[in-house]
């Protein structure tokens, strides 16, 4: 296990301590530091640059793990490599730090679905559409992505993975 994962799960231990007694900074209270990594850790993802953006993201929230983007940031490179149920937990680690982040929400949602999980999306999709007043990109994409519904690896997966019923013992 690299270094800076051990480092972000003792952040996510501590988010959720620091987070329930003092609450969440807004953003612009975020370290300054921890917020030039994100920007970094950005332009690496838009690059293609995966592990990098990995890494300095990783090092934005091990900075400041209060930094809410850093953590939906995180989640959309785990995304991008194909991992949604990282991604899901990286995106309730953004949701502990604000419930109404809709981008986090929509996010995971997303996610959810990649995962074969439609029902719970929906929950979060009905949850942005309150969050949003009029129109909203993020509800919109979400309801996309359940329209479009799970892939067809997952479909299949849970289609393997169904146990089929007992012979009786007149068989």
């Amino acid at each position: 296990m690299r270094f800076t994962s051990v480092a972000v799960a003792l952040s996510l231990a501590l988010v959720s301590i620091s987070t329930s007694l003092h609450g969440q900074r807004p953003d612009d209270q975020i370290d300054p530091r921890s917020m030039a990594l994100l920007q970094q850790g950005r332009a690496a993802q838009a690059a293609g640059n995966l592990d990098g953006a990995t890494d300095l993201i990783e090092s934005a929230v091990t900075v400041d793990p209060r930094n809410r983007q850093g953590f939906i940031a995180l989640a959309q490179v785990a995304d991008a490599r194909g991992l949604p149920g990282k991604a899901i937990r990286l995106y309730r680690e953004a949701l502990l730090l604000d419930p109404n982040d809709v981008d986090a929400l929509s996010g995971q949602g997303a996610a959810l679905v990649e995962r074969g999980a439609v029902e719970r999306a929906r929950q979060n999709l009905s949850r942005v559409r309150t969050l949003c007043k009029g129109a909203c990109p993020q509800a919109t994409t979400l309801a996309a992505a359940i329209a479009k519904g799970p892939p067809a690896i997952t479909t299949a997966q849970a289609e393997v993975t169904k146990v089929p019923p007992k012979a009786s013992a007149k068989d």
